[in-house]
């Protein structure tokens, strides 16, 4: 046989022909190792299933064979509940536009033979999020400085609060405010509002920023999987008014927040990030308050920061985080 040289064409070529099998997408027309990827345009797919062989076969395969290149891929097998997730952020080749349109189409495919729940994101595109508040101002002071500053990429729609001390705050940030008192009498038909101005704004997330009204059943159940709250991790240890003196006077040594989904279980809904601190006797009940307002800021803004990236899976009653 004459010996000749094989360019990576004829190398693909030779492989499929010999081992009668698919060739990896590597060596196929268009894919070679001086490619230029569009780092800066990144897109998420999220997915996940019942747990079976095959799936990130079926993933990656996918992706490969769409010219698109996989940047960072994380997931984790449920064994208890034995569910699967996964979030892969890839991005296009350099000079070649992402039909993301077409790509959620063609993926239906995958997804119908793994009964996946699924979605494909724009990494560029930033998410619409209402805030509620009442009286206190750390959490919404800290979720517009981190808005503003870019590290958390959101379009604030509104500020929605049962009481009118916090407008000044959205005026200065050029933010819509809506009153919205609620006493028992009216509470129904502020809710009704509420979902009214959701539906209204686009607002795809909605953020319980030291929101001091508990949402009805019907309310957290049209929010399910939307709206995330805060609270101090003392719950339900100590409920009720002046939580950090109860804690003061019985000598806790951990304070904290959590932050989670809202459900129709005052804050017992599936937990996205929680923040702990280790405390002595030395604390006063205004310095226990000042750890708690640090924490309570910190857990809910890396909370919305994971949901915007969407890092977050509910699985049953808990979450599934990719950090």
């Amino acid at each position: 046989m004459r010996e000749r040289g094989l360019s990576i064409i004829n190398a693909a070529e030779l492989i499929e022909c010999s081992i009668d099998a698919p060739v990896p997408y590597f060596l196929r027309h268009g894919y070679h190792v001086g490619m230029e990827f569009n780092i800066s345009h990144a897109y998420i797919l999220t997915a996940t299933c019942a747990s079976r062989m095959g799936t990130t076969a079926r993933i990656t395969g996918f992706i490969a064979a769409h010219r698109l290149y996989i940047m960072e891929m994380q997931q984790f097998d449920d064994v208890m509940t034995k569910r699967f997730f996964v979030r892969v952020t890839f991005c296009g080749v350099a000079g070649e536009p992402v039909d993301l349109k077409s790509l959620r189409k063609d993926f239906i495919a995958v997804a119908d033979v793994e009964q996946m729940q699924w979605a494909i994101h724009d990494g560029a595109y930033r998410s619409r999020v209402m805030i509620l508040v009442s009286k206190f101002d750390h959490c919404l002071e800290d979720l517009l400085y981190r808005h503003r500053t870019g590290e958390l990429k959101m379009d604030v729609t509104c500020i929605v609060s049962n009481h009118p001390d916090l407008q000044p705050i959205a005026d200065r940030h050029g933010i819509p405010h809506h009153w919205m008192p609620v006493t028992a009498a009216t509470k129904t038909a502020q809710e009704a509002r509420l979902l009214a101005l959701i539906d209204e704004t686009e607002s795809e997330l909605v953020i319980l920023a030291r929101y001091m009204q508990i949402l009805s059943d019907e309310t957290s159940r049209r929010l399910h999987g939307r709206a995330v709250n805060i609270h101090h991790s003392f719950l339900p240890g100590f409920k009720g008014a002046k939580p950090y003196h109860q804690a003061h006077t019985r000598g806790v040594k951990l304070i904290g927040a959590t932050a989670h989904y809202v459900t129709g279980d005052l804050d017992e809904g599936p937990i996205i990030e929680q923040i702990v601190q280790r405390v002595d006797h030395s604390y006063t009940p205004e310095m226990l308050s000042a750890v708690g307002r640090d924490s309570e800021r910190r857990a809910l803004s890396t909370a919305v920061r994971l949901l915007l990236e969407h890092r977050v899976f509910l699985d049953d009653q808990k979450t599934v985080v990719f950090k």
